[in-house]
């Protein structure tokens, strides 16, 4: 079995300012559960740079560890990437953009990469308002190591061994406001004509930029207590020696209007409620856009679109002034200008 993609692609593919079509903006075949929301989110991640017409080259891409940190192999793949450790893609993602300013940084990351051992990390970089976007594909469950439940997990919600989950989740979107940060919105990964949007947005805003993507995973959001269970699927097949089995499932998808709610089916018959914010909502009062998080929240709803945007913000460079030439450029004479301006420099304090 082969996961690089086939080089042909149809001649008449509509191509973008650059004269690049999808295929330049498309990685390896993803490897990930068939069905699984994240697929759908790196389809509008490789939509939304190929519409916008950014030159592969520029963009950088970052993730730590988790079922969604490995998508980035399935995106983008003539840009450059890191894969970090756990938790860890915000340092790498600050270190690379104060090298680099002229690079526009990209970080996946999951519920656990960041709500769990990342949370440190996501909040200062929320803190110092770094110019990058911050995607969560957000399951509420640790899918590499078989479905625990994640910090996201809602309360009351059963994990694949049909525990309950006693405590409340951390919500990303209202911390993210909470602590400032200039652009916050959230999304479902089976609504692309939302999705796309945002991701756009994001890429254009100059600051943090934060979207958490509620992903169901295929092989873990499923109640065990159900005949249709996969649980119970490998009790039933144990005979045939199958040690693991998930079954291929549909992506799911949604369209639904501004201003107005659905109701979306899981693969194991459950439902999750989404509400999409009326198009006459103001997203420049973060207050607003907390009282709305949390009145959803009170009522079992998701509430998706671009909740808060700040037009006036200022960036990490801006912030601490650095050079406005990224600092990989800069000659030796530019770093290291000598003994004499050092000596002036050290003057002005005394």
């Amino acid at each position: 079995m082969t996961y690089i993609r086939p080089t042909f692609r149809h001649p008449g593919l509509p191509k973008n300012e650059l004269g690049y079509t999808t295929k330049e903006y498309e990685g390896a075949i993803s490897t990930l559960c068939a069905g699984c929301g994240h697929d759908s989110i790196s389809g509008s991640i490789i939509q939304a740079c190929y519409e916008m017409s950014i030159a592969p080259h520029r963009i950088a891409k970052l993730s730590g560890i988790g079922c969604s940190s490995k998508t980035p192999t399935y995106f983008l793949g003539n840009s450059h990437g890191f894969n970090s450790v756990h938790g860890r893609m915000p340092s790498v993602a600050t270190g690379a953009n104060m090298a680099n300013r002229d690079m526009l940084y990209m970080g996946v990351s999951g519920d656990g990469d960041t709500a769990s051992i990342g949370m440190g990390q996501f909040v200062h970089v929320i803190r110092r308002n770094l110019n990058m976007v911050y995607i969560v594909m957000n399951n509420g469950c640790y899918g590499l190591t078989k479905g625990q439940d994640s910090a996201t997990a809602d309360a009351g919600s059963k994990s694949k061994k049909g525990t309950v989950n006693p405590f409340q989740p951390i919500d990303l979107a209202g911390l993210a406001l909470e602590l400032g940060a200039t652009f916050v919105a959230q999304s479902f990964s089976g609504d692309k004509e939302q999705l796309i949007p945002l991701i756009k947005a994001a890429i254009e805003h100059p600051g943090f930029a934060f979207i958490n993507v509620i992903s169901p995973c295929v092989t873990f959001n499923n109640n065990p207590g159900s005949t249709k269970s996969y649980d119970y699927v490998r009790e039933h097949i144990e005979a045939t020696a199958t040690t693991d089995f998930v079954p291929e499932k549909k992506e799911i998808k949604t369209s639904y209007e501004k201003g107005t709610g659905t109701d979306i089916k899981m693969h194991d018959g459950t439902f999750i409620r989404l509400e999409k914010l009326a198009a006459n909502r103001d997203p420049y009062d973060r207050l607003a856009a907390m009282n709305a998080l949390q009145n959803s929240r009170n009522k079992s709803e998701i509430l998706t679109g671009l909740l808060y945007v700040e037009p006036q913000s200022t960036d990490l460079h801006h912030t601490i002034q650095t050079s406005d030439r990224a600092l990989n450029s800069l000659e030796q004479h530019e770093l290291c200008p000598g003994a004499m301006a050092l000596a002036d420099f050290n003057q002005g304090f005394r």
